[in-house]
């Protein structure tokens, strides 16, 4: 039996396998060969392990079964304790190393083992020539023109550590301005006074992506400057926790940018800078994605209602101070473009009688609904919209502990495109219900649902009609 296949034609059924613990360890089971050979196929590699020298022998080791690797993470379960800053980077350094050495046809790195030294940056650029995406961490001072090494990067994302041993000067980066490639930058850490960062704005005058989390900055007392010229051709940006920076963000984003296509902010600005935003901008917004639980009300509801009427998803989170009054205006304003709304953890929803099937009416063109987290949202609210939004293919109601059966078999008559619904969290909907969600939603393709709620008449038809079921 172990024979009867080539090693090619099982490598190629290999790659087509799930990546996950349960599929290799039943393909182990058959033979030590078929092992050999899943683990030879494997193109991409995701560990999380607790920090020790000794696990750099079998690190080294395990990496040799992998030959085939272009996606490769490796995040530590732990941070490394007991040790100095030094000690720690060697660490790090000694099992990056082992990663260069080992994985030459590497695209795509994630290591968050902790900081990285530039030299090990530099060896790395020299092994693994065709990265095109890298995920490190970095200590201070800022050494970044070992970017310019790696010549087909294309996306770049650097966690600044407050502490480190970089012993190269930050001023070293003014040498070499070198316009690269780099089209998505994600930045974490970054705190006033950080010098490097400007020399990092020059140079990405390339950028469409631009994620920032946790910065209290854009650098130094230059770099401000510099970074407008990265803003101009940015198609998305996604400030999480920036509250110091992210009105100054916005206004360069409303007096540089005319590409930007889709804006997050989590957790930070003010209502001025938002609403300045909104009212000035002169891109084409189409994605909108606020999480302001204290800044955001219905001034700057009817203002995305005059200003961005080309809008096709809306995302609300936690948004305390907006009311019916403001959304209903949003939906007739945006009835004809809107194809995606969420409003999660929106306690409007629950408040005010009548809205969801208000916003029904109106939204004829919604095809995903995400209303998660509404924990007193019940079943009479819920179906007064879902009866009007019969093109609905993605619904999401992840943390509605009220509503019940009645709303699935609801969704199971009016909505006849469904094809992927969460219903995880919801202790009123029970196996029967599901079991009725899964015999009757035609083009269903995937429901994430506790295990104990599915039956196994609902399995073995989920099995029989493609649906994936998951409780992820």
């Amino acid at each position: 039996m172990d024979t009867m296949l080539c090693d090619e034609l099982l490598q190629e059924i290999f790659k087509r396998l799930p990546s996950t613990p349960s599929a290799a360890l039943s393909v182990s089971l058959v033979s030590k060969r078929w092992l050999n050979l899943y683990r030879s196929s494997k193109t991409s590699l995701s560990l999380r392990f607790l920090p020790h020298n000794s696990m750099l022998v079998s690190f080294s080791s395990l990496l040799s079964y992998y030959p085939s690797l272009s996606s490769l993470s490796l995040v530590l379960s732990d941070s490394i304790t007991n040790a100095n800053s030094s000690t720690a980077t060697a660490f790090t350094d000694h099992l990056l190393f082992i990663v260069s050495s080992s994985c030459s046809n590497l695209h795509h790195l994630r290591f968050l083992v902790g900081p990285v030294s530039v030299s090990s940056l530099f060896s790395l650029s020299r092994s693994c020539s065709q990265l095109t995406c890298i995920t490190v961490s970095l200590s201070k001072p800022l050494y970044l023109s070992w970017v310019v090494s790696f010549p087909c990067l294309k996306d770049l994302c650097l966690y600044i550590c407050p502490n480190g041993v970089n012993k190269f000067g930050s001023l070293l980066n003014e040498e070499l301005d070198a316009e690269f490639g780099l089209e998505t930058l994600f930045l974490s850490g970054i705190q006033a006074g950080d010098e490097g960062i400007g020399w990092l704005w020059r140079n990405c005058k390339r950028l469409k992506r631009l994620q920032l989390k946790n910065c209290a900055s854009v650098g130094d007392g230059e770099s401000f400057s510099s970074f407008i010229l990265c803003v101009k051709g940015l198609q998305e940006v996604d400030l999480r926790k920036c509250r110091s920076i992210v009105d100054g963000v916005l206004l360069k984003l409303a007096e540089n940018c005319g590409s930007l296509n889709s804006l997050l902010v989590y957790d930070g600005g003010s209502k001025e800078g938002l609403l300045e935003f909104i009212n000035t901008c002169r891109c084409n917004l189409q994605k909108l994605d606020l999480r302001l639980p204290l800044d955001l009300n219905n001034t700057h509801l009817l203002a995305v209602a005059m200003n961005l009427r080309h809008l096709s998803t809306l995302k609300l989170q936690s948004c305390c101070l907006v009311t019916g009054e403001g959304l209903n205006t949003l939906g007739t304003a945006l009835y004809n473009s809107l194809e995606e709304l969420a409003l999660i953890n929106c306690d409007v929803v629950e408040r005010e009688i009548g809205l969801l099937a208000t916003l029904g009416q109106n939204l004829r063109m919604l095809r995903k609904l995400d209303l998660s987290y509404n924990e007193l949202l019940v079943d009479k609210e819920l179906t007064s919209m879902l009866i009007s939004c019969n093109n609905l293919t993605d619904l999401k109601l992840r943390g509605c502990r009220k509503v019940t059966g009645v709303t699935l078999f609801s969704m199971s008559k009016n909505i006849k495109c469904l094809q992927s619904v969460d219903i995880m969290n919801c202790p009123g909907i029970e196996a029967e219900a599901v079991e009725f969600l899964v015999l009757n939603c035609s083009q269903m393709r995937q429901m994430v649902v506790e295990e104990n709620k599915v039956s196994n008449i609902a399995r073995t038809w989920a099995l029989h009609k493609v649906i994936e079921v998951t409780s992820g």
